[in-house]
């Protein structure tokens, strides 16, 4: 089988194809150039686009004995993902860009370029599982590493997809990946993870938001108020600077009169306006979601022990009710989460397989 395999410069991505190499495949290494000016990242960056990982990449790919390309998706990234994520938060909401990266660029840019070119998979250093079910579908598992599964940030990933890919590390935890890599000699054993959003250079989301958005900026400014009572709290320089959930940062001139901490509960662009309030206020056990996508057939309603829903990549599973209406999804939390803010992905799963995701749209707070 001929395979293209996405080299991001790190450890995962090396090995997998490596390991594809081994499995005899006919295997091309590819790095995705993402970012217009990868110098203006930080030194040492990780992520996938700097001229370091490219680097890196391609030393791994000489050592594996692979060709190896550099595709330029930099105009694709920023129209589908970037400017995703500006909207997003511009509208008051909480992306997830790796969500959006896997769903529009790795498995579906990169997969339609080469299956245009004759290849027949992509194979990516992703932690998840992919086996046969006994309808002939494949399914999605999570990885035998929990603590590395990313089967969360694949659940865009629809059935087409899944059938013409390939996660040669699912079964493998990270320090075996780590050892396999020094074996191998490959440079990249030791290299660290990535962290943080690839494309934000130094880590300051706000900042980063505020520079960009320019006049799509929905305010510079507004009122922090008390979501009980309506009281202004403080004032702020702009709603792109906050999350639902967030604690740290709010500058408010009025201590809480309980002398507990405050939390920002609802973000409201046009107006300007942060709610914060206690704790209690972010619990949430109703969800609804739409942009649905399913990895294999659309159930309709799906209940019962095994049935979860996970709301953030390294959170926690809930169990859950899922009702689905055509692209509106419903998920009713046997016990409620906390902090769950609009524009992030509830990804629903039966057992460990992957049933699909949506992206969260609104929230109804549990009745206290």
């Amino acid at each position: 089988m001929r395979v293209l395999a996405a080299m991001s410069g790190g450890v995962d991505s090396a090995v997998a194809a490596a390991r594809a190499a081994e499995a005899g495949h006919d295997v091309t290494g590819i790095h995705l150039a993402l970012s217009r000016n990868p110098q203006s990242y930080r030194t040492g960056a990780r992520g996938c686009c700097t001229i370091e990982d490219s680097n890196d990449a391609r030393r791994a790919a000489d050592i594996i004995g692979i060709p190896f390309y550099v595709w330029d998706l930099s105009d694709r990234f920023h129209e589908d993902v970037v400017e995703d994520f500006m909207d997003e938060y511009a509208a008051g909401r909480t992306p997830n860009p790796c969500l959006r990266c896997n769903e529009k660029i790795k498995f579906a840019a990169v997969l339609d370029r080469g299956i245009a070119l004759g290849f027949d998979a992509v194979a990516t250093g992703h932690y998840a599982q992919l086996q046969t079910g006994a309808d002939g579908l494949i399914e999605m598992h999570r990885a035998v590493d929990h603590g590395k599964d990313q089967s969360y940030v694949l659940g865009v990933l629809t059935q087409e997809q899944l059938a013409r890919s390939l996660f040669p590390l699912g079964d493998t935890t990270k320090d075996v990946v780590r050892a396999e890599a020094a074996e191998r000699g490959l440079l990249v054993a030791d290299k660290p993870d990535s962290h943080d959003i690839c494309f934000v250079a130094d880590g300051d989301t706000a900042g980063w938001l505020k520079e960009k958005l320019g006049d799509r900026n929905p305010n510079t400014g507004g009122d922090i108020v008390d979501a009980a009572t309506g009281a202004v709290l403080g004032q702020h320089e702009g709603t792109v600077a906050f999350t639902i959930g967030q604690r740290k940062g709010l500058r408010l001139g009025v201590p809480a009169a309980d002398g507990k901490a405050r939390f920002v509960l609802d973000i409201e662009p046009v107006s300007g306006t942060v709610s914060v309030g206690g704790r209690e206020g972010l619990q949430v056990d109703r969800i609804t979601g739409t942009r649905a996508r399913w990895c294999g057939t659309v159930p309709g309603v799906l209940e019962g022990p095994g049935v979860t829903v996970q709301l953030r990549a390294h959170g926690a599973e809930h169990r859950a009710t899922v009702t689905v209406d055509g692209d509106r999804v419903e998920v009713t939390l046997h016990d409620p989460a906390e902090g769950i803010a609009p524009g992030q992905a509830a990804v629903i799963y039966d057992g460990t397989r992957v049933v699909g995701s949506a992206t969260i749209t609104a929230t109804a707070r549990v009745d206290l």
